[in-house]
C-alpha cells in the first residue's frame, strides 16, 4: 500500500525588504519537493508535497488576541496543521532569529505539536546563533528539532538572475537533514496516528 505524501511546510521567516529568505525559502522548497521518492513506493521513502509559507505575507490577527496553549484561528493554521514537517528560513538579527516568525510561532500551539522541523539559518557567521535560540522555543512546542542544520554563510553572495545557487557542498548538507526529516516526518506521523500522545 502506498504511503500518503508527506507534507513539509517551509517557512521564510523575515519580514524586510530586499530579504533573502524568500530566495533561500525557494531554494529549500525545491529541494524538500525532491526529498521524497517520485510515486511515493521506491525505497519506502514517501512521496513530498511542499507548502511555502512566507512570514511577510501571513495576516495574522493581533498580538492582543494571544492565548497560552493555542489562540483563535489564523489564516495559516490550516496549512501548518496540514504539515507533517516544517523548515524553517531563518536569518540571524541580533544573535536571534526576527520578530515576525516568532509572531507565526505563538500564534499556534497545537498545530506545531510532534512533528520535526529543521533549521535553515544564515548570516555573516552563517546564523547558528538564531538556530540555537528556535531549538528551545521548538522545545517548547513539542517539536522535534534535527540534528542537522545548515548554517549558510552570506548567502547574498550566491544569489543570481535565476535565485539563490549554492555550492554544490552545501546542497548535499542540506539534502542530508532533509533525508533525516522525513524519517522523522513518517516516524512521528505513525506515532500520532497510532499512539497519540496523552500526557
Amino acid at each position: 500500500m502506498t504511503e500518503s505524501p508527506l507534507h513539509i511546510a517551509v517557512i521564510a521567516g523575515s519580514v524586510r525588504d530586499q530579504r533573502m529568505s524568500r530566495s533561500v525559502a525557494e531554494w529549500a522548497s525545491f529541494r524538500a519537493a525532491g526529498a521524497g521518492s517520485p510515486d511515493g513506493s521506491s525505497d519506502g521513502a514517501p512521496k513530498v508535497e511542499v507548502d511555502l509559507i512566507d512570514c511577510a505575507e501571513a495576516d495574522l490577527p493581533d498580538d492582543g488576541g494571544l492565548r497560552p496553549g493555542g489562540s483563535a484561528a489564523s489564516p495559516i493554521a490550516a496549512r501548518l496543521e496540514t504539515a507533517d514537517a516544517f523548515v524553517i528560513v531563518t536569518p540571524e538579527y541580533n544573535h536571534s532569529y526576527p520578530a515576525g516568525l516568532k509572531r507565526l510561532i505563538d500564534w499556534h500551539y497545537r498545530e506545531w505539536m510532534f512533528k520535526p522541523a529543521t533549521i535553515l539559518p544564515y548570516g555573516v557567521q552563517a546564523g547558528l546563533l538564531a538556530a540555537e535560540h528556535l531549538r528551545g522555543v521548538f522545545a517548547e512546542l513539542h517539536v522535534v528539532t534535527t540534528r542537522r542544520i545548515v548554517g549558510l554563510t552570506r548567502p547574498w553572495e550566491h544569489l543570481g538572475p535565476v535565485g539563490f545557487t549554492p555550492p554544490a557542498p552545501v546542497e548535499e548538507a542540506f539534502d542530508a537533514a532533509l533525508r533525516e526529516l522525513t524519517w522523522w516526518a513518517t516516524t512521528l506521523r505513525t506515532a500520532r496516528r497510532d499512539r497519540p500522545y496523552a500526557g
